[in-house]
């Protein structure tokens, strides 16, 4: 049935059948549309999208093309094959700045340091001591030799307090995640990919033409194939998927002009990252494992918990002696799954899943899209 205020041409060029409709105008949608529209050029390829903007953690994300720290690292072992975690990490940032270029994304290869205040004093030994092993495991991957360096020396340079360790990845870098969602916006419509926001999928079912997808605005969208790419939200439409959603909550403070932080920053194992942004401002998020319980919800949402914890560390840590004015806090939320690597899988006839990005979904995401696009067009 049609939805009576939909005009014919809104029916036509808008939401009429296509072959294949991606639920999610995040990272992960939106790269796998413009891949898909390179191997399929014929094809009609639909984005739908529940908010204004993306909901999730695209357009909220710190910025961070990262790959992971050398605790991050640690961890991440005892879950898996690591090379080949982080090697899809390090593919997929590679893929998103060829896609769109180092200028659209305002990258910068400043490098990310991980921090380890004096009382962490053994678990930077032991981290210092896994360098060497972490070069060599990710030399194949990199491209390099060297991956991550003692940076101890430079910490007085930095102004922090209480420092007495820093570690540095060499192939990091900072993006504009703002400038990055607008650039593949842009690059959807000009491949001829209307991305509708405003339009949440409440129900997908079998239908003649494939899947009839059935919209919050009143609207139906007929399509011979799926994409699900709603990440932290995809149980919603599929509860068998192994995804647990995790808020991340993020502050920025006014201007802060008389401090240089070139760099992007981890604390915590990873937990905690913070940076500084073009107009010196410091951007500082996380504080997810102070409760990941309150934290596993795709409700967006700031608890005191978190905001001082973050608070604390920039005053006493990042800042010292300075409480600068704090002019924007927001949430985001991100993918969590038992396994590292995304879930890129038919759920169901016709019905492909590429979500649960761990939190890395900046440096997975094109990755990520890439693969479902292939497994698309392949179908």
């Amino acid at each position: 049935m049609f939805n009576t205020n939909l005009s014919y041409w809104e029916h036509q060029s808008f939401f009429g059948p296509a072959d294949v409709a991606i639920v999610g105008a995040g990272l992960v949608g939106l790269t796998a549309a413009l891949y898909l529209k390179q191997r399929r050029p014929t094809w009609r390829v639909v984005v739908l999208e529940r908010g204004a903007l993306p909901s999730g953690a695209s357009t909220k994300n710190a910025g961070f093309a990262c790959f992971g720290s050398v605790s991050e690292l640690m961890e991440q072992e005892k879950r898996g094959d690591l090379q080949a975690v982080v090697a899809a990490r390090f593919e997929g940032l590679q893929r998103l700045r060829e896609l769109l270029s180092d200028a659209a994304l305002d990258y910068r290869p400043v490098g990310g340091y991980e921090l380890f205040r004096h009382e962490e004093s053994a678990l930077a030994a032991e981290c210092r001591e896994r360098i060497d092993y972490f070069n060599a495991l990710l030399a194949p991957v990199v491209g390099q030799a060297r991956t991550f360096r003692d940076a101890s020396t430079e910490a007085g340079h930095f102004g922090f307090a209480g420092v007495g360790t820093l570690l540095k990845n060499e192939h990091e870098g900072s993006l504009n995640t703002g400038r990055m969602m607008r650039s593949l916006l842009a690059r959807a419509w000009a491949a001829d990919v209307p991305v509708l926001t405003n339009s949440g999928v409440e129900i997908i079912e079998a239908s003649a033409a494939g899947h009839s997808l059935h919209l919050a605005n009143g609207a139906t969208v007929e399509a011979s194939q799926v994409l699900l790419a709603t990440n932290a939200f995809a149980t919603e439409l599929l509860p068998e998927l192994a995804v647990m959603p995790g808020r991340g909550q993020v502050l920025v403070t006014e201007p802060v002009p008389a401090v240089e932080l070139p760099g992007t920053f981890h604390y915590d194992h990873g937990y905690a990252y913070f940076r500084q942004l073009p107009d010196h401002r410091i951007l500082l998020g996380g504080g997810r494992n102070l409760d990941f319980a309150a934290e596993a919800t795709t409700a967006p949402g700031l608890t005191p918990t978190v905001q001082h914890y973050l608070e604390n560390l920039l005053h006493e840590v990042i800042l010292p002696g300075r409480q600068p004015r704090i002019d924007y806090r927001w949430s985001g939320v991100m993918g969590f799954g038992p396994a590292l690597a995304p879930i890129i899988a038919w759920a169901q006839p016709g019905v492909l899943a590429a979500v649960r990005c761990n939190g890395m979904g900046v440096a997975l995401g094109a990755g990520t899209g890439w693969r479902a696009a292939e497994m698309l067009a392949g179908a």
